[in-house]
């Protein structure tokens, strides 16, 4: 198995309980593991009723399990001001106003959570050497998307703003100075440093996501989550990220024989509806259904949890170079 391993899917679908339940499962083999959680709900805090923040924290009660939240609003705020930080540093103090404005604004546009949540999203994978298995409770199924989208459409764009700043600092400097101060000047420009390690960065994630990573989508039995779930799987495939597996969960549970009344007429053909969308998620989807995970009345921590382990039939041993 990768060392990253994502688990998406629509809201609500039980993403958080899968991501707990295998980073549970990795550390009874051995691993030491971190979940991450970069959905807005911060489920993880409930289900091992332990608050978690930005940095990884011990999971009481487990060895070697840790776990963090990212939240998606101080993401936002955190990315804004190292963006003016940088910016003030580079221009005249006369457009350091405006450039506050025009971040402002667009930080207010769709997709900003994304962007400004990639950069703390590569900083955990980056920053990951004391971990064997890293497990990834995303956002709903299009904010994930949009996020493992990024590399492929910032890498053109930094060349893009690369190859105009480098003509701009050519024209501007040979005209003042010459040519040799100018090839100077360009080679230790900030702002051709900043995009390119940006640009290294947005490498680093792209290749990170093809190469080391898996990805399982978490969908429950119903018509609008198997629809996202095809959506989602064609969606990671335009970008060469592979699914490895589907986890169905909150099945119903079947009545037992003989049960009358109308709770158990409603179970009873709410359990043969559930059958009859399963047998098609088996058929229809190339990818192989590795959990069946019942509905639980209670909430699902503690041995419950562990139940849920149990039932996840995805590999757990890291992969080995040769």
């Amino acid at each position: 198995m990768n060392k990253f391993v994502f688990f998406g899917g629509k809201g609500g679908v039980g993403k958080t309980t899968v991501s707990c339940a295998y980073g549970l499962k990795c550390v009874r083999e051995g691993l030491k593991t971190l979940v991450v959680s970069t959905d807005p709900a911060h489920s993880t805090s409930d289900v091992f009723d332990q608050q978690f923040g930005d940095e990884p924290k011990p999971v009481e009660g487990y060895d070697d399990l840790w776990a963090m939240e990212l939240d998606p609003d101080e993401e936002v705020q955190r990315h804004m001001r190292e963006i003016k930080r940088t910016m003030s540093d580079q221009v005249s103090p006369s457009i350091v106003n405006e450039i506050d404005r025009q971040i402002e604004l667009a930080h207010r546009t769709p997709g900003a959570y994304e962007a400004a949540l990639f950069d703390r999203f590569i900083d955990v994978m980056r920053d990951s050497e004391a971990y064997d298995r890293v497990v990834f409770d995303t956002s709903p199924t299009g904010g994930t998307l949009r996020l493992l989208a990024l590399p492929d459409f910032l890498e053109g764009w930094i060349d893009r703003l690369v190859s105009k700043r480098e003509k701009s600092i050519d024209l501007y400097e040979k005209a003042a100075i010459g040519d040799r101060e100018a090839r100077r000047k360009t080679a230790t420009d900030p702002i051709i440093a900043r995009l390119t390690e940006r640009k290294e960065m947005f490498e680093f994630a792209g290749r990170t996501l093809r190469e080391d990573a898996a990805f399982f989508l978490v969908l429950n039995p119903d018509e609008l989550s198997i629809h996202e779930t095809r959506r989602a799987v064609e969606d990671l495939s335009e970008y060469d990220l592979g699914v490895e597996g589907l986890v169905i969960n909150k099945i119903a549970p079947e009545p037992d024989e003989g049960e009358e009344g109308t709770g158990a007429t409603y179970l009873r053909e709410r359990y043969r509806t559930e059958r009859e969308r399963i047998e098609r998620i088996e058929t229809e989807f190339a990818q192989p259904v590795v959990a069946r995970i019942g509905q639980r009345v209670e909430e699902v921590k503690g041995d419950l949890l562990a139940d849920v382990a149990d039932e996840l039939d995805i590999e757990v041993a890291p992969e080995v170079s040769v």
